[in-house]
């Protein structure tokens, strides 16, 4: 009998949150900034979303390395800690391990035949698992969140950048914003559709969100312009 393996979504989680992150981050804080620039009245319009996107870059990578790498230290200290219990009372671990299941509804007997048999297999993967809740697909993984914050910040900071490059100055800031919106519901609908989510509703999420950034950068660039 062949069992066919249903694929789900879940092992994107790591590296979807942080590529879905780095692009909308990457997207709505350049063109807030060449917006709020604009408003301003300001020059060097392509230097400053250049080293924006530089800046943001590296900052997403940093930022996200650091703190996926708190949660990957934290995950290895409780497995050392599971590791050590494992050894020292493995009897307990095993009662404890089949209260788990109880609790989850199978019965007592088959619950303490459940916990042996995964106790004799892989005694840690299963605390791992079904204890602190910590297994392969969800595992985190620093470098991997790093590398796809930094790539897809450039890749969103780099859309509005290229509008700068191509509108005509007199209306930079309304191709801007208008262009910077469909690159967000765009992102919203790829990010809804890859999770398998309702598009209208991440694409109009993402929207409203960029909306509000843009909106406030530019009412300070102009208010800034009127005080200078």
């Amino acid at each position: 009998m062949t069992v066919r393996l249903e694929k789900h979504r879940i092992n994107r989680t790591g590296w979807l949150r942080a590529a879905v992150l780095g692009a909308n981050d990457g997207l709505i804080s350049t063109a807030s900034l060449l917006i709020g620039v604009s408003s301003a009245g300001q020059d060097h319009i392509m230097l400053t979303g250049i080293a924006g996107l530089v800046a943001g870059s590296m900052s997403m990578a940093a930022g996200e390395y650091v703190s996926v790498h708190s949660q990957a230290d934290i995950e290895q200290a409780d497995l050392n800690r599971e590791r050590t219990e494992l050894q020292q009372h493995p009897a307990a671990e095993q009662r404890e391990l089949a209260a788990i299941y109880v609790r989850r509804g199978i019965s007592p007997k088959l619950a303490a035949q459940v916990a042996g048999q995964l106790m004799r297999h892989n005694a840690l993967a299963a605390h791992a698992r079904d204890e602190l809740g910590i297994s392969t697909v969800l595992r985190a993984r620093p470098v991997q969140a790093a590398l796809a914050s930094a790539a897809s910040f450039a890749l969103g900071a780099a859309l509005p950048l290229t509008v700068s490059a191509i509108a005509p100055p007199v209306h930079l800031i309304p191709c801007l914003a208008g262009s910077s919106l469909l690159f967000l519901g765009l992102l919203g609908l790829l990010s809804a559709y890859l999770g398998k989510a309702n598009q209208l509703r991440g694409a109009g999420r993402v929207m409203f969100w960029g909306i509000i950034a843009m909106a406030v950068t530019a009412g300070v660039g102009r208010l800034l312009t009127n005080f200078s």
